[in-house]
């Protein structure tokens, strides 16, 4: 199953409300008045700006919602660890999971000894879960037995200034395979939302050009479109 990302609810203007709330600071108007005389070509320039200055807490004023599906639990673990975001994950306590869907990574699938032992364990597992269940064990205790890999749902909510910081941690190719593509599907979502915002998002070589990792993997990204298509 592919990783399924949609924007579902996203700050109108998005782009405008952060170069509002930013110059607000810096004016004597107010902040209506301001987003009413903001001219759109000079936006794009401005939050850019922003960003390279470190002035980031404008980019709170906008939120991002997605719904996201076909993750594992592996996924949604490393996700969840973003505290400055809101979750709602479909509950195995109280959902009976039937789609019998285990996540599997590339390199066990592209093995074929290593899928079939993979997928032969990943279904002794839905097997047993479906007989706990019908010898009566709640399905929050019967959920134990289910893989870890166990494919998930759960709708995500961010500020532009934590989808910033989570794009720079996990759209580094050092970062785990899965939620990297999850990272870069999310950005292409809030790009056709607020392109100036998320015109310049991705690990440090795409927005600094160069590696801020102690450890870099030696193959950087040239820009936001390898990254993007990769």
């Amino acid at each position: 199953m592919s990783i399924y990302v949609k924007l579902i609810a996203a700050t109108p203007d998005a782009d405008k409300i952060v170069a509002s709330a930013a110059k607000l600071c810096y004016s004597p108007s107010g902040a209506a008045e301001i987003l009413d005389g903001l001219d759109g070509a000079k936006v794009a320039s401005f939050l850019g700006k922003l960003r390279e200055s470190g002035h980031l807490s404008p980019f709170e004023h906008v939120s991002f919602t997605f719904a996201i599906e076909g993750i594992s639990r592996v996924a949604t673990h490393q996700l969840v660890r973003h505290r400055l975001a809101s979750y709602s994950q479909q509950s195995q306590r109280y959902v009976t999971m039937e789609g019998k869907y285990c996540i599997v990574p590339p390199t066990i699938e592209n093995n074929p000894a290593a899928a079939e032992l993979f997928r032969a364990q990943a279904d002794s597992a839905w097997k047993c879960y479906e007989k706990l269940t019908e010898l009566g064990v709640p399905k929050e205790d019967a959920r134990f037995i289910l893989p870890h890999g166990a494919e998930t749902r759960i709708v995500a909510t961010m500020n532009a200034r934590e989808l910033l910081h989570f794009f720079e941690l996990r759209l580094c190719k050092r970062a785990q395979w899965e939620i990297r593509e999850l990272a870069r599907l999310m950005l292409k979502e809030v790009l056709a939302a607020a392109p100036a915002i998320f015109g310049c998002a991705g690990p440090s070589c795409v927005t600094q050009g160069k590696c801020a990792e102690a450890r870099p993997c030696g193959e950087p990204y040239k820009d936001m479109e390898s990254m993007l298509s990769e």
